[in-house]
Parts: C-alpha cells; structure tokens; sequence
C-alpha cells in the first residue's frame, strides 16, 4: 500500500519536505485512544503513537490537536526505542468537517480532517428532519467537502415517503447527491462506488441508529461493528461506532466512520449561513430598502415571500434560528479570546519577570572586577 492509497497528495508532499530531512516519516491517524493515536504508513504498516509536548503546547485549542484523518510528521523509535514513536509536527488540514462541542462550549469538535466526501444517513420515518439536514448542509459547506444524503432503511417506508424525503433533501440543497437505499438489505448502495476510490476519503455521519454501522459492514463485507437493536417505540439505537476510526477498503477509498450525533451545533459564519440559504438571501434582495430588518418594514420582500407561499415559514424560522446561534456562537468565541490573550499577556510578564530576576541574580554572582 502506498501513501497514495490513504489520500497523500503533491500539497501535503511539499509540505512535509522540511520534516523528511530530520529523518520523520509521513503518517495518516487512524484512531484517536485519547491517551495513543493509531498510526498508518506505507507498507502497509501501523504504530502506536503518541504526540510530542511541544505539539501538545503550540496547540491554541483541542481542535488543533491532531485528530483522525490528520497527516502527522512521525518520528519512529525516539532514542532507539521501537515502542516509543512520536507525533513531531500536524500538517495542514486540506479540508475538515466539524461542529461546535455539545453544550454551551465555544470549542470546535474536529469530527474528520482532511474528508472529501460526507455522508449524511437519514430515514424517511421518525429520524428525517428538515431542520437538522440544513444543518449538516451549513456544516458540510464549510468543510469544503462534497454532500451526499443517503435516505436509509427504504424497505421499512412506503415509496412515496422515501421519494418525498428525497425530493424534500433535493430542494434544500441542489447540489447534494441524493439516494434511497436499504443497508440492511444491501439495495441502492452501488451508488457510493463513484465515491469510494483510491485516494478519496468519505465519512459517514447521521443519528444513532440510522443504519451508519449496518453500512460499514456492507462496505467492508465484514461484521466490523455489532450492530445495536433499535428501540421499536422510539425507533433510535443504541450508539454502535463508539470512537472515530478510519478505515482502507480493499477495493479503495478512505472510510472515517463517526459516532452517532445528537446534536448538530453550528461551528460556521455568516457567510456559510447565507451560502447555504441563497433563495432567502436572493428573496432579501427584492426589499425596498437595503436595511430592512424583515420585521414590519414597508416593502419586505421576505415578509410578502412568507404569505404568498414563496418562502415556507418552517425554512425562515430555520434560517432566523441558525443566525442567532452563530450570533451567539461569535460572541463566545469573541470573550474565549479576550481570555485567552489575557493569559498570554499574563504569562508572557512571568515570564519577563523571571528573566529580569534571573539577569539580576548572574549579575550579582559576578566579581567585582569582572
């Protein structure tokens, strides 16, 4: 297996050329054990790694820790030890696709580095939501990656419901691939072939018990993950894929599969925002006045949308949550900052202090005629 096998390219090549004159190896993460990181090089061969403490230190928060999907600068057998292999330097992230930590974080939760393709597994029964796949859209628009839906478990709905969630998935985003397909009954999912190839990494994402593991056993012709049983009143499962994990199919391409996601938090801007919803920013650039608040203002073009049909008022209401949320989210991030170039400021005077004490102190231990 070359590098090529698992996504290195001619970018992340010209890159690591100052880290190969040290001697350090380029490596893919493939496991994220909290403590260890697994570890892929060509050959194909694994390691056990973990990561140095000045990785640790430069690192401004979590999400620029290196997680699965990163291309790391490795340093095999540190002082002669085959056990002890260190993660030197994280190389850029090409692509990432990633959500705002559960909760009232302002932290970013990496959920894969350097993915070209997302995967959001739905149903057309109780899991569809309108609402949440804008989310994931907005999420999948920032990530640079390409969106493809998979409306799962056709076999348990009718075909017109199937048909309606699709077309419904279709409307929200036009450049998204769409499909109807049944894991567990391995129907439809020839379509990922197109995706699936050398090189390419997909990771797949969707609720708890959407049919995320019964795909990835399909894919991998393996029973790689026990698939959970699914609560008959509820109609959710059981958390199957506990930790992030890439894994290489044989016949190409790059799995990432995630845990199941409860909550789709925004980890995005305005300008994602208005990307992912151009019918609403086109319809606001009918108002009469170039500062309408969309509220009782004279010649609103939105309002006048939401009575005539144009624009439903569930995809408004969507969009006028989605914007306070990142409202809000800026200005977490904004006083996270404050904080944290505080600290700095703080750190850096204990730091000149001791310099200062330390100059005074060899100063007075010098001889008088020195």
């Amino acid at each position: 297996m070359e590098l090529e096998d698992i996504g290195w390219n001619e970018e992340f090549a010209a890159e690591f050329k100052p880290f190969a004159k040290k001697g350090w190896v380029p490596a893919r993460l493939v496991r994220d054990n909290k403590i260890a990181y697994g570890a892929l090089l060509a050959g194909p061969k694994e390691l056990e790694v973990v990561m140095s403490g000045k990785v640790y230190h430069d690192a401004t928060s979590d999400a620029e820790l290196p997680a699965v999907g990163d291309w790391v600068a490795l340093e095999v057998g540190v002082g002669g030890d085959d056990n002890d292999n260190m993660i030197r330097a994280r190389l850029s992230r090409q692509t990432c696709f990633s959500r705002k930590l559960p909760g009232k974080s302002s932290e970013e939760q990496v959920m894969a580095a350097n993915v070209n393709v997302v995967v959001v597994m739905t149903d057309a029964g109780s899991d569809y939501n309108p609402r949440r796949m804008e989310r994931y859209f907005m999420l999948i628009e920032r990530s640079r990656a390409k969106a493809v839906v998979l409306v799962n478990k056709s076999d348990l709905f009718p075909d017109d419901l199937n048909t309606s969630a699709k077309e419904e998935i279709e409307e929200l985003n036009a450049e998204a691939d769409v499909y109807i397909t049944s894991a567990a009954k391995n129907e439809g999912l020839g379509v990922l072939k197109q995706y699936l190839k050398k090189g390419v990494s997909i990771t797949i994402v969707g609720s708890s018990g959407v049919g995320k593991s019964t795909l990835v056993n399909q894919l991998l012709g393996d029973e790689w993950q026990w698939v959970s049983d699914v609560n008959e009143l509820t109609g959710k499962g059981r958390h199957t894929t506990t930790a992030r994990e890439l894994l290489v199919l044989d016949e190409g391409g790059i799995l990432i599969d995630n845990p199941g996601i409860r909550e789709v938090q925004m980890w995005t801007d305005e300008n994602t925002l208005r990307e992912s919803f151009l019918d609403i920013d086109a319809i606001a650039s009918r108002c009469k006045f170039h500062d309408c608040k969309h509220a009782s203002d004279k010649g609103c073009a939105i309002n006048a949308a939401v009575e005539s049909g144009e624009l439903s008022i569930e995809r408004y209401e969507s969009y006028l949550k989605l914007e306070d949320e990142i409202e809000e989210l800026n200005k977490r991030r904004k006083k996270r900052q404050m904080i944290t170039e505080r600290r700095a400021k703080r750190d850096n005077r204990i730091k000149a202090r001791n310099l200062a004490d330390r100059i005074d102190y060899d100063n007075n231990q010098k001889p008088e005629n020195y």
